[in-house]
């Protein structure tokens, strides 16, 4: 029950905040509500809006409690309150990252060193800064992020540290003038919901940025920055709800009301919990953080009625539940304030803190869904380890008993009780040990790759690089040039006397109709065959490189840029017999397109062109399968393999978790042995590695 008795010291405060399970309960829905979105946002498409309901609710109890502080003693002491939120806050985060320390150490040391800045901007309140400068958005889909939701905390901890300054100096004015003040608040929160509506980016971003496209980026020198990125997890442009709740606060406090004409308007406020309740209800129901681009694979599409006013609705929304359930005779604060409810929302720090790494530690990949079946076991686990934090290290804290025993205020225990403190003691000793073991670890371990398609494509591109770097042209009169293929040939490099290669210019495109042979080239019969693609062959580079193949594949290839690139190889002379292409995975590719690289690949010059079908869970899979299947009835020298319908079948083992990539080594030989099995070279197929 809501404590509404009578001020005590001094007499007539009308400031003192009394305990408001109503807004327990609030917390309970707003943390179970990004619970359910993070373990499967098709569950929930707006739950991490319950976020936002967490700012307006610290929004309002710490100005509320500063308020009170201050026409209690006359004064805030700043020292006081920054030690009650390091008590409040600090324990449990620590104990959180020291497990995880020790299981990184322990079950995942791959991803130690990826780890390693997300732990310390974690301790240094600064996550949501960290994952905006080093581009690990809320959206981004590493391969093991397990402490990505500590930005909303360090927006929190951020906003306790200077708030509390804003407040001494707005409270050294008189409380009087509060009033005003919410006003203005109130006007600094639309100003900050305006200036995100106007900074915000529209259609479709790739999630990779280069100075030359960088749609949706800011560039702080050679850096992207994502401006989506940054709306949502600045504390700039995430202070619009920490506002509205401070604001609130001034004219809303909960023993003032009471005696005020509000006190008999509590059926009215139940009536306004209604519709806040409703509209939360219809935002986390309706409202998406970001979509699946619909013009390239690795891009997002921002939902814009979340950043043009989505945020700035739910604080409002938020409002009219707090409004009900601080006030004595509504029966908002009676309902949300139900034993579990309030249970769950005095414990929702520890749940918010725990559930993100469990999951993680269950799914081992950001972006995957869980299972009903391991988002009901992440519950178990997560709501066992945030109640043993409560009870054992949040709630002794938080009542001083560290301070306790450093004052030396104990009596000599019971044999039992010394013996229950020696092996505490001694089970300390030993936690601290082993955390310190798996912090040396974590600091000294080197930045790996961490998921396999990101080591596929590492490794292929080390082995594109390696290749590159020791590849030889032979000219005409036996002597050699280090060519890389693709790039550009200077003609001053010929080691013939009065001999030129003809140039390229990187990413012109040649006229199909025009034929560049340079003067001084190898014979087509000697060139070895030629593989062009996407990450998916950029994955099996290296063993299809073991086949003689000459692979250039890249992340996030488009099909001009893959026509651009056919063009470069045919003027510097390096096509022969036989290539290979793989367009289409990652974004739609017209008719001209594919035609324009059929008009660089000549049946007189090319005997075989080999097209591969692309398999991905996208709109614009089939119409491009369908252009490909068509090239063979349109060019004589063109052959289609059906990749997409073998991964539609399930026959390619090893597939990364997206269902689209290499993720195993028996994929990348599957998928070269495809390949070299139709070209009839049945010497180059190798045995699936187990």
């Amino acid at each position: 029950m809501t404590d509404w008795s009578a001020p005590r010291t001094p007499k007539g405060q009308i400031s003192r905040v009394p305990h408001l399970p109503g807004l327990d309960g609030l917390r309970a829905i707003a943390v179970v509500a990004v619970m359910i979105y993070h373990a499967n946002k098709n569950w929930l498409h707006g739950g991490f809006l319950g976020v936002e309901v967490f700012f307006v609710i610290s929004g309002y109890l710490i100005t509320l409690l500063l308020i009170a502080e201050h026409e209690r003693s006359g004064y805030v002491d700043l020292k006081q309150f920054w030690l009650r939120r390091f008590r409040r806050l600090l324990p449990a985060l620590f104990v959180m990252l020291a497990l995880l320390m020790v299981y990184l150490a322990l079950f995942k040391p791959e991803a130690r060193g990826r780890t390693r800045g997300d732990i310390l901007a974690g301790v240094g309140y600064i996550s949501n800064w960290f994952q905006i400068w080093v581009g690990a958005g809320y959206t981004a889909s590493e391969a093991f992020a397990p402490l990505r939701h500590l930005w909303s905390l360090a927006v929190e901890e951020q906003f306790y540290l200077v708030w509390p300054l804003v407040m001494v100096a707005i409270l050294r004015r008189g409380r009087s003038q509060l009033p005003r003040v919410a006003l203005w608040l109130f006007g600094v929160a639309v100003g900050i919901a305006l200036l995100t509506a106007f900074l915000y980016v529209p259609g479709d971003i790739d999630s990779s940025c280069s100075p030359e496209a960088h749609h949706g980026y800011w560039l702080v020198g050679e850096r992207c920055i994502s401006i989506n990125d940054t709306l949502y997890l600045s504390t700039i442009t995430r202070a619009g709800g920490l506002m509205l709740g401070a604001a609130f606060a001034m004219v809303w406090r909960p023993i003032a009301i009471m005696r005020s004409p509000m006190r008999d308007r509590g059926r009215q406020l139940d009536v306004l919990a209604v519709i806040g309740v409703l509209g939360l209800a219809f935002l986390v129901w309706s409202i998406h953080l970001a979509d699946p681009a619909l013009t390239m694979l690795t891009g997002s599409r921002f939902d814009p009625w979340l950043f043009r006013g989505g945020i700035f609705l739910t604080g409002i929304l938020t409002l009219f539940v707090i409004a009900a359930v601080t006030h004595q005779r509504a029966m908002a604060g009676v309902l949300l304030g139900n034993p579990v409810l309030s249970w769950v929302g005095t414990r929702s720090y520890g749940l918010y803190l725990y559930h993100w790494p469990i999951y993680q530690i269950i799914r081992q990949e950001a972006g995957k869904t869980l299972t009903l079946w391991q988002f009901l076991l992440a519950m178990l686990v997560a709501g066992a380890l945030t109640e043993a934090s409560y009870r054992f290290v949040e709630m002794p804290i938080r009542k001083g008993a560290i301070g306790q025993w450093l004052r030396g205020d104990r009596h000599r225990p019971s044999r039992a009780a010394a013996a229950r403190r020696r092996q505490l003691a001694a089970l300390g000793v030993v936690g601290v040990m082993v955390t310190g073991w798996a912090g040396v670890s974590i600091a000294m371990a080197p930045n790996e790759c961490v998921g396999t398609v990101e080591c596929a494509s590492e490794l292929g591109q080390q082995a594109i690089d390696e290749a590159n770097s020791t590849t030889t042209t032979t000219v005409t009169d036996g002597t050699t040039a280090a060519t890389e293929p693709g790039a550009t040939l200077d003609p001053s490099a010929s080691t013939v006397p009065g001999e030129t290669v003809a140039p390229t210019v990187p990413g012109a495109t040649v006229a199909p109709e025009t034929t560049l042979t340079p003067e001084t080239t190898v014979p087509v019969a000697d060139r070895p065959p030629l593989a062009i693609g996407e990450s998916v062959m950029l994955g099996a580079a290296p063993q299809l490189q073991v086949g003689g193949f000459v692979v250039n594949a890249d992340e996030s290839r488009q099909g001009e840029t893959t026509a651009e690139i056919v063009g470069q190889y045919r003027a510097s002379g390096q096509i022969g017999k036989t290539i290979v292409i793989q367009v289409g995975t990652n974004g739609p590719v017209s008719q001209e397109t594919y035609d324009k690289i059929m008009g660089f690949l000549p049946a007189a010059e090319v005997e075989h062109v080999i097209f591969l079908t692309v398999a991905a869970p996208r709109d614009w899979i089939e119409p491009n399968n369908a252009i490909i299947w068509s090239l063979q009835g349109k060019y004589p020298n063109v052959k289609v393999l059906d990749w997409a319908g073998f991964v539609v079948s399930g026959q390619v083992p090893g597939l990364a978790g997206d269902g689209i990539h290499l993720g195993t080594a028996a994929a990348k030989q599957w998928y070269a042995n495809y390949i070299f099995d139709f070209m009839g070279r049945r010497d180059l197929v190798l045995p699936l590695p187990e």
